[in-house]
């Protein structure tokens, strides 16, 4: 490389201008790196430019002549603090750079109480957000210590404890002001109007937002103002308001949004004010509602912009110049070189008070505005994207992500409006603005991105116009709402599998781990920590991803969050994480590594206790899959988590099916090993196991009868199954349940529980409750078998099991095999004893437990299921190959149980050819 682009910055008064010049000698040294010590100054400055106060502040303390530069005057004539906490100390720290100060941004109360300490007298202009708890007392204080001001600005919030008598103070005190815009406040009444009328003779621009009263009559007395709103402001009586505003000779704009000024009162304005160009009603009911001024377009020369009227066509009326491409308005009109300082104020103004009413419209979201927002609203706030207000931008950007929300809780969008502002090229104007160096646009680009990715057509386009590199970036950032904001992005986006793979490259899996290492350590990080870990969650649910997650750390990370934070969020999308993390078992080693992460299973236990539904059930989720390592169910067990989940599933019978079904699945997890099967009837796991298989929902009933399936292998459990009611469960599953597995592993438990292993239990009453319920088994015997033989009959074609006893050919048995199979059977993992089991029942005297025993086996054996070669090894092992070949000859046996038993040997047979080649 030999050329390089820089920027000289040369001053002309009070004018800093910013020129690109070409410079072919490069500070390189021998070695050809460059020596940062050796830049031009002026480069050097440029650089510093791009940096917020602290990164700049920092980089100045490297060396003696960076310090130098880092203190030139035209770096700190404009700043910022709201991306940072600034406190008194911090203020302290930077009053030595800030003699020069014109224009300040800060962000909430303690910023607000610390600006003093800047020592920056000669301050123009103020502007501050997140003002809630701002007081009287702080606002006269930054009036009386800063007299110079020309623009206040605090807002947008409410600012309610901020009254009249602090308008009055700085009225006193700033007498050189120009522009005052305040929200919120509760009453401004007469003598702060006459304040300002009195000791500010430049004051232009007024704008008193969503305020709860203004005194309408005082307003007239600021001969000066051109500009006024009173957006939001109720209790205004505008009857009153023509004889006292008609002492504004200068009024050129006046903003009334959100009120519920009159037709007449409109009408009136614009025939009583010769000066009035401009008025702006947005989101006015009663104006909406009248019929004759929607349909009147002549407003003698004046431009009324409503949500029925052509906004863009009215922008574009006030400049002649303006004739084509009017979607560009505002951009256009800053373009003319003939415009005059008092256009350029019309523009600014225009921009500022619409972003606003915009912003504030999308919070409410009042109905019947489809038709604006599709029509008008999104391309409007697509050119206030391209504005230089940044203020403008950013509220424009805050537009974009509010007004397609539909419902914030369940990140429900509007589809139509996400993509309008798709069609209309607002994805490429986010994105633009998301790479801005300017923190405050990188977090509100970010979370437009965000809520938009909602939307799987804009997540598409977002990924296409290389928005995961953007958002994996901004992840990065030291700023809490831009990574908070972009890791947001991201957890959206990764809904999409075509995504999850571009996240992983784009670095954005290891910048999602760093935040929750990163803010995890300190107070006030919650939403990054919930943004990220609900992106890691989708992304584990990817098995490569999955693998990625754990590679950079994210076990550990995620562990440490659920069982260090106390947060409810946080803790339900960290379980939900390591739920998707262990649900891989078969496939990598990080259902192991979760489990042996120290910690995790107590963390997973102790959440199990949450009150809040969302943790529990992912917490459940999460011990589910753990459960299927060997190692883990015992792990869980010892943790105590036999008794949290018996109490869990005690207590969700009204709770949603998701939780019911972890709850269930989880103890069917555990229940594998037959010590915590016994545990679990100890502690009365079998009641509401079997109230959560009387649910109708498919999933919960299915979850719960795998559950019943092994405790009925105990034969205690099995006893108290039969005590609690439970064979009436199952019977009703078998024979009604749309699920085939539910109906398949109800047969399976029935048949558990009456091949004659519960009646010596029964007999020496072992059950805890034997004594105190008088059982028929007898009774609940017939009932279960016959519903058993119904069940297997229901997969037995007359047709082709003729074919197949008549034929020893494969076809015919092919043939029963294929209506026989139940697919998801081929995911049921059985241990040996299990297997011993059924190969014991094809032994039993019952003729329906001998082809119940044959079909189970055959559905565990089928080649191509995901455990048939393990099983096939536990039935050679356990010699069944003879018993089912006795059972297939056996000329009293039913036919289903010969023919099933035929089948169950050919799998074998297969099985030893497949693993000879």
């Amino acid at each position: 490389m030999s050329r390089r682009v820089r920027r000289r910055i040369a001053r002309r008064g009070k004018e800093k201008v910013d020129c690109v010049e070409i410079d072919d000698n490069l500070s390189l040294d021998e070695k050809g790196v460059l020596d940062w010590i050796r830049l031009p100054d002026d480069t050097v400055i440029q650089l510093f430019s791009y940096l917020n106060y602290r990164d700049r502040a920092s980089l100045s303390s490297t060396c003696r002549s960076w310090r130098i530069l880092g203190k030139s005057p035209c770096l700190w004539q404009e700043l910022d603090l709201r991306p940072h906490k600034c406190d008194t100390f911090a203020a302290a720290s930077l009053a030595s750079r800030c003699q020069n100060l014109q224009k300040l941004r800060f962000r909430g109360l303690e910023s607000a109480n610390a600006i003093i300490n800047l020592q920056a007298r000669n301050l123009r202009e103020i502007s501050g957000d997140c003002c809630k708890k701002m007081t009287d007392a702080t606002l006269s204080v930054l009036a009386a210590r800063h007299e110079e001001l020309e623009c206040l600005q605090i807002g947008p919030d409410f600012c309610e404890r901020i009254s009249g008598d602090a308008v009055k103070a700085v009225a006193i005190c700033c007498r050189q002001l120009q522009k005052l815009r305040l929200s919120g406040i509760h009453e401004v009444d007469a003598d702060a109007i006459n304040a300002l009328a009195k000791h500010c003779p430049n004051l232009a621009d007024i704008g008193f937002i969503d305020c709860q009263k203004v005194d309408e009559t005082a307003l007239g007395n600021v001969g000066s103002v051109r500009f006024l709103s009173v957006a939001g402001t109720s209790n205004i009586k505008w009857n009153l308001v023509l004889q006292p505003w008609s002492k504004l000779p200068h009024l050129t704009g006046l903003d009334v949004s959100r009120t519920d000024i009159t037709s007449s009162t409109v009408l009136r304005l614009f025939s009583s004010f010769s000066s009035l160009k401009i008025l702006s009603a947005l989101n006015c009911p009663a104006l909406e509602n009248d019929a004759t001024l929607i349909s009147n377009n002549n407003h003698k020369g004046k431009v009324l912009l409503a949500v029925f009227t052509d906004i863009l066509k009215g922008v574009a009326t006030l400049s002649a110049d303006i004739t084509e491409d009017r979607s560009n308005v505002f951009l256009n009109w800053r373009k003319f070189k003939t415009m005059d300082r008092g256009s350029e104020e019309i523009m600014n103004w225009l921009e500022w008070i619409l972003s606003h009413s915009l912003l504030r419209v999308s919070e409410g979201n009042p109905p019947g505005l489809d038709n604006f927002w599709l029509n008008q609203g999104s391309i409007l706030l697509h050119s206030f994207i391209r504005t230089a207000q940044e203020e403008v931008q950013e509220r424009a950007a805050t537009a974009l992500a509010t007004f397609v929300v539909i419902d914030d809780e369940n990140a429900s969008i509007d589809t139509g409006r996400a993509e309008a502002v798709m069609r209309d090229g607002g994805i490429h104007l986010l994105l633009n603005l998301a790479r801005s160096w300017r923190e405050g646009l990188q977090s509100d680009a970010a979370k437009a991105i965000a809520n938009l990715s909602v939307n799987a057509n804009v997540a598409k386009a977002v990924a296409e116009e290389g928005g995961i590199s953007i958002l994996a970036n901004l992840a990065r950032s030291v700023n809490k709402l831009v990574a908070e904001e972009a890791a947001g992005g991201l957890w959206n986006l990764s809904v999409g599998e075509e995504h999850k793979g571009a996240i992983a490259e784009a670095g954005g899996v290891k910048a999602l781990v760093d935040l929750i290492f990163k803010w995890s350590r300190t107070t006030g990080g919650e939403g990054v920590l919930e943004r990220s870990a609900g992106a890691l969650a989708n992304l584990a649910a990817d098995d490569k991803c999955s693998m990625e997650v754990a590679s950079v750390g994210g076990v550990r990370a995620l562990v440490a969050l659920a069982r260090n934070c106390k947060v409810d969020g946080v803790q339900e999308q960290a379980a939900r994480a390591l739920a998707n993390l262990a649900a891989h078992g078969d496939s990598n080693g990080n259902n192991a590594a979760v489990g042996q992460e120290t910690g995790s299973l107590e963390a997973l236990v102790q959440l199990i206790r949450s009150p809040r539904d969302g943790v529990r059930q992912e917490a459940a989720g999460a011990l589910w899959n753990l459960s299927f390592d060997d190692r883990n169910r015992e792990a869980i067990a010892a943790a105590g988590g036999v008794e949290a989940l018996v109490a869990l599933a005690q207590s969700c019978s009204n709770a949603s099916h998701g939780l019911q079904e972890r709850a269930a699945g989880a103890l069917w997890g555990l229940s594998v090993s037959e010590v915590n099967s016994i545990a679990i009837g100890r502690e009365g796991g079998v009641a509401p196991l079997i109230t959560l298989a009387r649910s109708d929902a498919e999933d919960v009933h299915e979850t719960a009868a795998g559950a019943l399936w092994n405790l009925a292998f105990n034969p205690g459990n099995a006893l108290r199954i039969v005590e609690e009611g439970g064979v009436p469960t199952l019977v009703h599953l078998c024979s009604s349940s749309v699920s085939k597995m539910a109906r398949f592993m109800s047969a399976l438990a029935l048949a558990y529980m009456f091949d004659g292993r519960m009646d010596e239990i029964a007999l020496t009453g072992t059950s805890s409750k034997s004594t105190s319920k008088s059982v028929s088994l007898d009774g609940a015997r017939k009932m279960a078998l016959k519903n058993i033989e119904a069940f297997v009959l229901t997969f037995s074609d007359p047709q082709a099991f003729s074919a197949a006893a008549a034929s020893s050919a494969t076809t015919a048995l092919t043939q029963v095999t294929e209506s026989a199979q139940i697919q998801e059977a081929g995911h049921l993992r059985c241990s040996g004893a299990e297997i011993g089991r059924f190969v014991a029942m094809l032994r039993n005297p019952s003729p329906i437990l001998k082809a119940c025993a044959a079909f189970a086996l055959l559905q565990f054996t089928v080649p191509g299921g995901r455990h048939a070669h393990h099983h096939v090894c536990l039935l050679q092992n356990a010699g069944a190959p003879r018993v089912l070949r006795a059972s297939a000859a056996a000329t009293g046996a039913p036919l289903g149980a010969k023919i099933f038993a035929r089948i169950v040997l050919r799998n074998l047979e297969q099985h030893h050819k497949g693993s000879l080649v």
